[in-house]
């Protein structure tokens, strides 16, 4: 059966991904939801996309403007012919602040939840979330609705908003909420085309700006690659699929722990020889309460390099205190034998890219 699958957030790092494996994977029609200021943007975006999903898209997509942030963002588009929607539209950063987390998050996916209770043909409503919608809780976590824990920063916060709004307005619709994890590759290979505040947090190691580390060597982290995630999406959007809460993550058994990506990047660092000229010590752990009275000491030197370091780590520093062991058992049932990558062996290949491209600068390097 066909239809036509709405992505919002469609220009984003896994929205084109995704629209590109909807392409390859099924015949659905596909609604390609951009944020455009003015139609030279928009025009831009259009291009974006086609030269991104190539001649499969031809007579199969097309790009709507959409903001969020207005109520008649969906204006452009017939509910009657949405038989999917992927909302993938979102602000992810941690340093977000709180109006525009409210706003873009928050009220973004209000907007989306009325336009898919229009849509009478809706087979399937997928709303994009976090792992670390969890907030401050820690153990383990199951694939179930979270109850307000408290959060680390407002994009924790917004997407736990979000999930709420959505389990509530649209209980009685064909819903799926995909947690999804900090992604910091494109695949296995360690290739990089979208920077966070991961890629930058190594950075600042590699070029000596921290010389801390916050949080304790035993916390798992949940890591993933751009191919892994999407293939999870794409799976869950299968109809066989059952509708629910899914952990999109590898399983609790692979993740690694701080303690080892710290000596994983710094292995691949001292193999560098510009990194070995600068004769820089590995990173010391610290306490929460130490790290906290540092960044307080690092306000009172704002503009310095210091108070700039460390205000890119404070916005999540905190979950690295709280260990958390995600279940994925709802992904797994339905995702039999699945290939999540290693992620101590992510780790290194990230690293390599990162230290061989010059975090990107430098073109050419081999993958």
């Amino acid at each position: 059966m066909t239809g036509t699958t709405l992505i919002t957030g469609a220009d984003g790092y896994l929205g084109r991904r995704i629209a590109a494996e909807l392409l390859n994977s099924g015949d659905d029609a596909l609604l390609l939801a951009v944020r455009a200021a003015d139609s030279g943007e928009l025009a831009a975006k259009r291009d974006l996309l086609a030269a991104e999903l190539g001649p499969s898209a031809a007579g199969r997509t097309s790009v709507v403007p959409a903001d969020l942030r207005d109520d008649d963002a969906f204006d452009p588009v017939d509910p009657e012919a949405v038989t999917r929607i992927v909302h993938a539209a979102a602000v992810t950063r941690f340093n977000v602040d709180r109006d525009t987390a409210r706003r873009v998050n928050v009220e973004g996916t209000v907007r989306v939840a009325e336009f898919a209770r229009r849509c009478r043909n809706l087979r399937r409503f997928a709303l994009l979330s976090t792992l670390y919608a969890a907030g401050r809780r820690s153990g383990i976590v199951k694939e179930e609705r979270h109850d307000d824990a408290g959060f680390v920063n407002h994009y924790e916060w917004s997407k736990w908003a979000a999930e709420e709004h959505v389990l509530d307005a649209c209980a009685d619709l064909p819903l799926s909420v995909l947690r999804l994890p900090t992604v910091i590759a494109d695949d296995d290979g360690g290739r990089v085309t979208q920077y966070n505040a991961y890629h930058n947090t190594l950075k600042l190691y590699y070029y000596g700006l921290l010389s801390l580390v916050p949080g304790d060597e035993g916390t798992p982290l949940h890591f993933a690659t751009a191919h892994f995630t999407t293939a999870a999406v794409i799976r869950l959007l299968d109809p066989a699929a059952p509708e629910g809460i899914y952990h999109v993550c590898p399983d609790p058994s692979h993740n690694a722990t701080l303690g080892r990506l710290i000596d994983t990047i710094f292995e691949v660092y001292e193999r560098d020889e510009r990194f070995r000229r600068r004769r820089l010590l590995r990173p010391v752990y610290c306490t929460r309460a130490s790290f906290d009275d540092l960044v307080e000491v690092a306000e009172h030197l704002k503009g310095g390099p210091i108070h700039e370091s460390l205000g890119s780590v404070s916005p999540f520093a905190h979950q690295l205190y709280l260990p958390k062991e995600f279940r994925n058992d709802a992904l797994r049932s339905v995702w039999e034998g699945y290939a999540a990558p290693d992620p101590v062996d992510l780790f290194q290949a990230t690293s390599e890219y990162l230290v061989a491209s010059r975090w990107g600068r430098e073109e050419g390097v081999p993958r």
